[in-house]
């Protein structure tokens, strides 16, 4: 009887398995006529992940729901193995949550752009990738001239901030602004979608024009003009919600995770969700990243965590700038110093290691907003067979064993059936 206990012990170790996700943000495209119909990722060279599609299995992922707006909060909730439906209650709140915001029952919370315009018609959703200590002297003055006993601005990363409204009503429509580029601003202020939320509504859209005038004169955005780089002239509140309510990842799939991105909104899905946040230095949401950073703290993570959620943001960001290159770019960084370097020190875990690669949702060059086509997957697991596929790209994956799936199936396929994940998703 004894022995026999050894050897199922035993075996139960030897059978233990790792997961790790790399999400390259925004990564899939459309066919692009300079690139003689090509997709980006069928263009660029990526050897490390065209091996992986070469040692597992493929196929292709439906992250967002028809009915549920093309963000990546809803993807990448998906993505992670959690019912967007259920879990969704607006982007802000979730990047509060990474921000260590205290968040009350009755606060409406929304993601909060420091964003450029030209005249009246939005520039870019980013005043330019302003950086954020010239972001946070902004914020600073927003609040001295805006917050009140209900109203607050939190400062954030970069372009990305986030606004507290008490006993705010969530029924209002705001829209995002990385899906409007270049359009008049006037026609996309915020909409109340019922009665109850029309002085909501009124609020918001006092605070963008009041914005306009502190910010127009202020002198971080004064020098920023001197230096030929664009002002961060105007607010943009969108994605409103309340606190939400989720069950952790290890009630879910009885895993231990961690997350590591340089967004506020990745983070703050891993807060909810119960994971370690792993904080890298010089991680900064766009192409100068710290990639290597990244995976070293991937292979260190996954020493004392069953699962790990690496997300890159560059590939969405570029994909939203219209800048081709620099998308074809951060491509190849994700696959050279992310996916190589994962694969060259996996052993290093001291377990079998299942690896997944795939973006959220694509971010089209030539469009510069979020779509909702099916994203092509990738996942090797040790000692499975692997499928025809040779290249990772929008087109091979559809010629994968998996087919096509939908939302948390995917995070089932990866952990596999020995898993006991939640048949109540």
């Amino acid at each position: 009887m004894n022995n026999l206990f050894f050897m199922i012990i035993y075996k139960e170790e030897e059978e233990k398995m790792k997961y790790l996700i790399v999400l390259g943000d925004g990564m899939a495209d459309r066919p692009i006529q300079t690139l003689e119909g090509k997709t980006p990722l069928m263009a660029v060279s990526k050897p490390n992940i065209d091996l992986l599609a070469q040692n597992g299995r493929n196929g292709m992922l439906k992250t967002i729901p028809d009915d549920m707006p093309t963000g990546s909060a809803v993807a990448n909730l998906g993505v992670m193995g959690y019912d967007s439906h259920k879990y969704f209650k607006g982007r802000g709140v979730l990047e509060a949550a990474n921000l260590d915001i205290d968040i009350g029952e009755d606060d409406l919370v929304l993601r909060c752009n420091l964003m450029c315009l030209d005249d009246e018609n939005i520039k870019n959703h980013s005043a330019g990738h302003i950086n954020t200590s010239e972001a946070s002297e902004l914020i600073d003055a927003l609040n001295r001239e805006l917050s009140d006993d209900s109203v607050r601005f939190y400062s954030g990363i970069s372009f990305k901030h986030v606004l507290v409204i008490k006993n705010g009503n969530p029924e209002i429509s705001c829209t995002p602004p990385h899906d409007h580029p270049g359009e008049n601003c006037n026609d996309l202020m915020v909409q109340s979608s019922s009665s109850a939320g029309a002085e909501t509504a009124d609020l918001i859209n006092n605070l963008i024009i009041r914005s306009r005038k502190i910010l127009k004169d202020h002198p971080v955005n004064r020098l920023r003009v001197e230096r030929g780089r664009d002002p961060a002239n105007t607010i943009w509140p969108w994605s409103p919600g309340t606190r939400p309510v989720m069950p952790s990842f290890k009630e879910l799939y009885g895993l231990t995770g961690a997350v590591i991105s340089g967004v506020d909104l990745i983070n703050g899905i891993g807060v909810y969700a119960g994971m370690d946040v792993v904080r890298v230095e010089g991680a900064t949401g766009l192409y100068d990243t710290n990639y290597e950073g990244k995976a070293s703290a991937a292979i260190e993570s996954l020493k004392t965590h069953d699962f790990l959620y690496l997300h890159v943001e560059a590939t969405d960001e570029a994909g939203h700038d219209g800048d081709l290159d620099l998308k074809m770019k951060c491509i190849e960084y994700l696959d050279r110093r992310i996916v190589k370097y994962i694969l060259d020190h996996k052993d290093e875990i001291g377990d079998d290691l299942t690896i997944a690669v795939l973006p959220d949702h694509p971010t089209p060059v030539e469009m510069r907003i979020h779509t909702r086509e099916p994203i092509p997957f990738v996942i090797m697991k040790p000692g499975e067979s692997p499928d025809d596929v040779q290249i990772y790209d929008e087109e091979s994956a559809k010629a994968g064993s998996y087919g096509e799936i939908e939302g948390a199936d995917f995070i089932k396929l990866l952990i596999g059936p020995s898993r006991p994940y939640d048949r109540r998703l």
